[in-house]
């Protein structure tokens, strides 16, 4: 069993992403598994083939100390249960370019960027209450 890593919500987002990525071709009914798609990098990511193209990105390498324990750990993730949530939040931010994450994060790209990002809620403001 791969050890567990604790992560914070912007790193969990991430990995969430990954996962989403890899996974596409299969939920696609183009494969059965992430690890037969030719593009996908499942195959460096959990079973350790090298491959030119891929560059580990620091939250992968802190999945584990070593290359055994990076490889189970990103296995695991492929055995938890995918959140129907999730889902619809990552498909709902890519479709309105919205960046994922909490308000205070997409404040912060606001900021950095000096623009609007995404969509606007619909409707009108929300009235606020007065006691």
């Amino acid at each position: 069993m791969a050890p567990v890593v604790a992560f914070g919500k912007g790193e969990q987002y991430l990995l969430t992403c990954m996962r989403y990525i890899e996974l596409n071709p299969v939920r696609a009914d183009m494969t059965r598994s992430p690890a037969h798609y030719r593009w996908s990098s499942y195959r460096a990511n959990a079973q350790g083939q090298a491959d030119d193209l891929i560059t580990p990105h620091a939250l992968y390498t802190a999945l584990g100390k070593t290359k055994a324990t990076r490889l189970a750990a990103y296995k695991s993730l492929f055995k938890a249960h995918v959140d129907e949530k999730e889902l619809t939040d990552i498909r709902n931010a890519w479709q309105t370019g919205t960046p994922l994450g909490n308000d205070y994060f997409k404040e912060k790209i606001e900021r950095k960027l000096q623009c609007k990002v995404g969509q606007a809620r619909r409707g009108r403001p929300k009235r606020a209450l007065t006691p």
